[in-house]
């Protein structure tokens, strides 16, 4: 099977959200049932419906988040031997060529992809044009909305 390429802190947050799943959800949703079941007739029982429907979400959930750990290969960018590279886990500072737009993304697993946060997936356009490129480069990038041209101003490695 394939490595899921993850940072440290997305590691820990997958972890951490396992530990809560196995220790709060699944026994609450086990109480649930319990509770359910205990007011008769399950063929018109929501209750006991909607907990096993949530019950199937949490272990579905568990068995996705195990399998991702179970295939993961943890990339510290702070371990590297980059010598100022883009790399997966890199922290890098763009300028848009056009615009003058500043913007700063770290380039992260699929998993842990979140614009609004600044973290973008490896797989996409943008991290895909900027992987192995250098402080100064420029780097042009296939966006859907068409050509876009931006200007590594750093690279960092948190």
């Amino acid at each position: 099977m394939n490595k899921v390429p993850l940072t440290v802190v997305g590691a820990d947050l997958m972890r951490n959200e396992l530990q809560r799943l196995k220790s709060v959800e699944r026994p609450s949703v086990i109480a649930a049932i319990a509770e359910a079941r205990s007011h008769g007739d399950l063929s018109e029982n929501a209750e006991y419906d909607a907990a096993k429907e949530k019950q199937g979400f949490v272990e579905g959930r568990i068995k996705d988040l195990e399998g991702k750990l179970s295939n993961a290969q943890i990339i510290d960018p702070r371990h590297l031997d980059t010598e100022g590279r883009v790399v997966f886990g890199a922290t890098v500072e763009l300028v848009d060529a056009e615009t003058g737009d500043e913007v700063k993304y770290q380039i992260v697993g699929d998993d842990e992809a979140n614009i609004k946060g600044g973290k973008i997936s490896v797989g996409s356009p943008i991290a895909r044009a900027l992987i192995g490129k250098y402080a100064g480069d420029v780097a042009d990038v296939n966006a859907p909305g068409g050509m876009r041209h931006y200007e590594i101003v750093n690279v960092h490695y948190l």
